[in-house]
């Protein structure tokens, strides 16, 4: 967790949503990445899909022993990656100032571990607090 804590802070610092996500697979780290939305003016990349885009192309096999680390509870879109390329376990970093579709990826056989991190709400808080009308584009509200 603490690389995609690491991966939150470096968004925040260029300006973007500080959101950091990365991809285990037998113990080591594949890929990394962070929410590029404002940075890259992009729809689509927050840190879970900027980790996945910078892990390349992988196998199943691969996807089936990995574990995605995301310092923020995944969105619908995210969330969809996971179950697309069957990623069996997801360790989310708080789900205090955002909650994705965890019950719908639980019953679609996704292992979730919250760990409701200190560092992760209160940078999420913080954001939040300093940037609503950002935030609220990140996560498709008014």
């Amino acid at each position: 967790m603490q690389a995609a804590i690491q991966e939150a802070r470096q968004g925040l610092a260029e300006g973007g949503i500080p959101i950091g996500s990365v991809l285990v697979i037998d113990g080591k780290i594949v890929g990394t990445g962070h929410n590029r939305r404002i940075q890259k003016g992009s729809a689509v990349l927050h840190a879970e899909m900027d980790c996945l885009e910078r892990a390349g192309r992988l196998g199943y096999r691969d996807y089936s022993r990995s574990v995605l680390f995301s310092t923020l509870s995944p969105c619908d879109m995210c969330s969809g990656a996971v179950l697309l390329y069957k990623i069996p376990m997801v360790v989310i970093g708080e789900n205090q100032t955002f909650r994705g579709p965890e019950e719908y990826l639980r019953s679609r056989g996704v292992e979730l571990v919250i760990l409701n991190d200190r560092e992760c709400i209160m940078m999420m808080e913080e954001f939040i607090a300093d940037y609503p009308d950002l935030w609220n584009e990140d996560i498709g509200e008014e």
